[in-house]
């Protein structure tokens, strides 16, 4: 799927790590709240409250989840899951598009 149908967008970006990562929030027809961004070539460290699966939609990067050893390298087309109340660290390779879905 190339777009999100019946959004609600917020206007204000969520900028983060000096601009490394830019995001929107967006709210679909049902509540379900979800977020869209852009992620560039870094090494970065994520924390989560809810759940989150992030969808992959064009670039690479090596993700580390929290207690794991070893990364795992994703590309545009795949996704992987995040638990609550946890982190993740994520080496871009090449901008990162992305959605994730929380809870």
């Amino acid at each position: 799927m190339d777009q999100i149908d019946n959004v609600s967008v917020a206007k204000r970006a969520n900028v983060y790590f000096d601009g490394k990562c830019v995001s929107h929030s967006i709210t679909l027809a049902d509540g379900t709240k979800k977020s869209v961004g852009v992620i560039l070539p870094a090494r970065l460290i994520f924390n989560t409250g809810a759940p989150e699966i992030m969808e992959l939609v064009e670039g690479r990067c090596k993700v580390t989840l929290n207690g794991a050893g070893d990364a795992v390298e994703y590309v545009g087309g795949q996704q992987f899951a995040v638990p609550g109340d946890s982190s993740f660290q994520i080496e871009v390779l090449e901008t990162l598009h992305y959605v994730c879905h929380f809870g």
